[in-house]
């Protein structure tokens, strides 16, 4: 597994215990401009994504263990790593399979034996999109906004890390996963923005319109808060490490240079951030870091 990634090329996770198949996977995508990571099995992906978060995962469904669903359905359970899209690869084609696999995660599948050409194209499109989504969330975070989209049965079918942080505050959702009755006026498509205030925090949330089949998009803003109340670095509550932490951050330091400032390993930094970004309810650094400016933190 390289050690730093090149930035600049997409890094893929392939999850395979056929070493042949590993083989011919490598050879194709490094010849395709790819970082290719490898995965002998469910366990072992899951200890690679603790450390680096690919653009993708090429996810076999039958392996020893933790089969290739079982292991997409814990990913999909880690906020930190859920949005990466899984394309499963199987010899299994029959129809009860292949909406397993999309049941659990997956957003593609292609039967085994593997066309390297349709697997490349698919993978270009599905990386392509993933990095375009998270420069559309990282934009959303930075601007100090939030974005919720809602199905047509009033349940919140995707929400940006800062929506997902004031909803989680104001408890804006039931527990199967509508909008709560104090936000569902929000959908009635007037011109001017619902405001509501909840748990002490004012939210402006504006109908954009539908972007979907059956689906609305909600943008939210905070309200202005009043001298009594904290700010929303004040009430993450982050603790005295993880305040050193964020400071560094802050100063432009790379995770590894962080460890190494304050006398801890690469892993246990990366678990600290892992801390700060929950508390403030961002996704990355480049939140975080403008969270961290604007409040003086450094």
């Amino acid at each position: 597994m390289p050690k730093n990634p090149d930035p600049q090329r997409p890094v893929v996770l392939v999850v395979d215990d056929d070493p042949n198949s590993l083989g011919m996977l490598c050879d194709t995508l490094e010849g395709e401009g790819y970082t290719v990571l490898v995965a002998r099995d469910g366990a072992a992906a899951l200890t690679r994504l603790e450390l680096v978060v690919p653009d993708a995962i090429l996810l076999d469904a039958v392996m020893p263990g933790l089969s290739g669903f079982e292991t997409c359905s814990l990913i999909k359970a880690n906020p930190v790593v859920a949005h990466i899209p899984v394309i499963f690869m199987t010899g299994l084609s029959e129809t009860e399979h292949v909406l397993e696999g999309f049941a659990c995660g997956g957003v593609d599948y292609v039967v085994k034996p593997l066309r390297a050409p349709e697997l490349v194209a698919r993978l270009q499109t599905h990386t392509r999109n993933a990095r375009i989504t998270r420069l559309a969330r990282d934009a959303v975070d930075v601007a100090g906004l939030g974005v919720v989209l809602v199905d047509a049965s009033g349940r919140v079918a995707w929400r940006s890390p800062q929506a997902s942080s004031w909803l989680k505050t104001v408890g804006g959702t039931t527990d199967d996963g509508r909008l709560s009755n104090a936000l569902i006026g929000a959908l009635g498509g007037d011109a001017e923005p619902f405001i509501c205030t909840l748990a002490g925090l004012q939210l402006s949330i504006r109908n954009m319109g539908q972007v979907g089949i059956g689906e609305t998009m909600l943008l939210l803003e905070q309200g202005h808060a009043s001298a009594t109340t904290p700010s929303r670095l004040a009430s993450a509550a982050l603790t005295p490490r993880e305040t050193e932490v964020l400071s560094w951050l802050a100063k432009g330091k790379t995770n590894r240079d962080i460890g190494d400032i304050l006398g801890m390993s690469h892993r246990t930094a990366n678990k600290h951030l892992e801390h700060i970004f929950e508390k403030l309810g961002v996704e990355t650094r480049a939140a975080a870091t403008a969270l961290a400016i604007e409040h003086h933190v450094g």
